[in-house]
């Protein structure tokens, strides 16, 4: 062979080493911080040892190599063995990213918004295609090795953008069509808390989200899921009802136990005494639980006989342990009204006995209202005395001109009404009407003085001897026409008037200021004239009259 012949091959074997390109190479020597690497060229490439450090070589290895340079400035090939590797992982990468399959990776580190991943080559996993649950600590992933899809690659830059939750949902998609195909209503599955809500639990079974709402979590009261279950927690839930077309699963746990409230009749029948914890406090009553899953209701009106208990909350506490009595029962709804002062005696039942009609006693009011007195007879028990009842001839527009809050006071007994827990007092009638004997008291044309006790626009009313008043009306004050009560008469005033009036049916005497110089025929008059004031809308008698008196009249009125 000639030397050029020669020549020419060295030449061809030379045009064949293309800087970018994947060529092969066998190891020379292994010095400290270079290997150096024969790859058929005129010099020897050297290629740093840390590019070695997960493999165990030796002299004479035939190795792939990425040639970046036929000869630097000092003649030397420039060769790298991990460029090498990332261009053959890229490519293998790219391949995988256009087929649609998956790819094994090692996460590295963590860094802001997600995860480094070796998969051949760096890759970017964002937090949020980490796991169907946002993880709260990324450094537990740091060193796992996981499927991941790829989602995006950008060949200029060399960013590979990762998803694991994208095959975790896949997973799960496929895991979620064998489960609705294998289950059925009645059956028994495990799964796993995965959420809980104000309205039930989210349970994970095997890819499989099943919601267990909160009423069929227990046959007890449940204010929140979270007071049966917590998150991660295993349970055996029953299958209730399956929509495959949906893919919703709804499931039940109460359902795995006895029902209590079958044969509840049987069990509390009415009138039977229970023991019972209090669970909830309401406006309107309390909860008592009487057993695991029954709960009964106790109205505030059956917390007591007599008591006045505005809230529950003022006698009970959640937790409190107590007696009562069933009172009724609606198995349908799942109610149950009990009672607690029913294990006492009701104390209307012998009200009569302990106040019989005619006893005068001797109390405190309690309180006063615009139509009457309550006085305590004993605790949480009332007597009323109407305003009515307070006096025989004073017209009382309300029990504060008679009385106050805290005062004793002399009634009788009148009237009781068992059913409707009622007793009615009267203070008047502790002495003598003196309207029965009035005609012995006031006739006809005596001349009577007395103090203005209320002005009406009608007339005033004048306050005689005995506690009984007499009315002048405004036709009886002066001989001329008078347009204002008050131009003639006011309260306070003394005045000196003639009886032109009796009405013992109406308890009316009827005054006048006019007539103290009349004779007995034009008494007679004027005694008519009244009385034809009856039927009129000017006076319609003393009871009607009293309710306009108590408004003061006013100028322009």
């Amino acid at each position: 062979m000639s030397a050029q012949t020669l020549s020419e091959m060295i030449a061809a074997s030379f045009r064949e080493l293309h800087e970018g390109s994947i060529v092969k190479g066998r190891i020379l020597e292994i010095k400290p911080q270079v290997v150096l690497v024969d790859i058929g060229y005129k010099s020897e490439g050297a290629i740093p040892s840390n590019e070695f450090e997960d493999e165990d070589i030796q002299v004479g290895d035939e190795i792939e190599v990425l040639l970046e340079k036929l000869e630097n400035d000092e003649g030397m090939v420039v060769l790298s063995k991990e460029k090498a590797a990332y261009k053959q992982n890229w490519e293998k990468i790219a391949s995988v990213f256009r087929d649609g399959g998956l790819v094994k990776g090692k996460v590295k580190s963590v860094v802001k918004g997600g995860l480094m991943v070796n998969v051949g080559v760096e890759a970017f996993l964002p937090g949020s295609q980490i796991d169907i649950i946002p993880p709260k600590d990324l450094n537990e992933y740091v060193g796992k090795v996981f499927e991941f899809k790829i989602v995006k690659i950008n060949d200029d830059r060399k960013n590979i953008v990762l998803s694991r939750r994208e095959v975790i949902e896949a997973e799960r998609a496929e895991q979620r069509q064998k489960f609705l195909e294998s289950v059925n209503a009645g059956d028994k599955v495990i799964g796993v808390v995965k959420n809980i809500t104000d309205f039930g639990v989210f349970v994970d079974l095997n890819g499989m989200d099943g919601l267990l709402h909160i009423t069929d979590m227990s046959w007890g009261r449940l204010n929140h899921p979270t007071e049966l279950v917590g998150i991660g927690q295993r349970l055996e839930v029953q299958i209730l009802e399956v929509n495959r077309e949906k893919e919703r699963v709804s499931l039940g746990l109460k359902q795995l136990q006895n029902n209590p409230w079958e044969n509840i009749e049987g069990r509390y029948p009415v009138g039977q005494n229970v023991k019972g914890k209090v669970t909830k406090l309401v406006a309107y009553g309390a909860f008592c639980e009487i057993e695991e899953g029954v709960e009964g209701l106790i109205h505030v009106s059956e917390l007591s006989w007599t008591k006045r208990i505005a809230r529950p909350s003022d006698v009970l506490t959640v937790g409190q342990e107590i007696n009562a009595v069933v009172l009724g029962i609606n198995k349908d709804e799942r109610k149950i009204s009990l009672g607690v002062r029913q294990l006492d005696t009701n104390p209307w039942d012998d009200i009569d006995v302990r106040y019989p009609i005619g006893t005068q006693i001797s109390r405190p009011v309690r309180n006063l209202t615009a139509y009457g007195a309550f006085v305590e007879l004993e605790e949480g028990i009332d007597g009323m005395i109407h305003v009515s009842d307070l006096s025989w001839t004073r017209k009382i527009n309300h029990p504060s001109e008679m009385l106050k809050k805290g005062q004793d006071v002399e009634a009788t007994v009148l009237g009781i009404d068992k059913a409707n827990q009622r007793i009615s007092l009267g203070m008047k009638q502790l002495d003598t009407d003196p309207w029965s004997i009035i005609d012995n008291r006031f006739k006809v044309g005596d001349v009577v003085k007395g103090k203005v006790a209320k002005i009406a626009s009608f007339g005033a009313f004048v306050e005689l001897e005995g506690d009984i008043d007499g009315l002048v009306h405004i036709s009886q004050l002066s001989e001329d026409h008078v347009a204002k009560v008050k131009d003639i008469i006011n309260v306070g005033d003394d005045v000196e008037a003639r009886v032109i009036k009796v009405d013992k049916v109406e308890r009316r005497i009827g005054l006048s200021i006019k007539a103290m110089n009349y004779s007995e025929a034009d008494i007679q008059k004027e005694s008519q004239a009244f009385e034809a004031l009856r039927p009129s809308t000017d006076l319609v008698g003393l009871e009607q009259a009293f309710k306009f008196a108590s408004e003061e009249w006013r100028p322009g009125e």
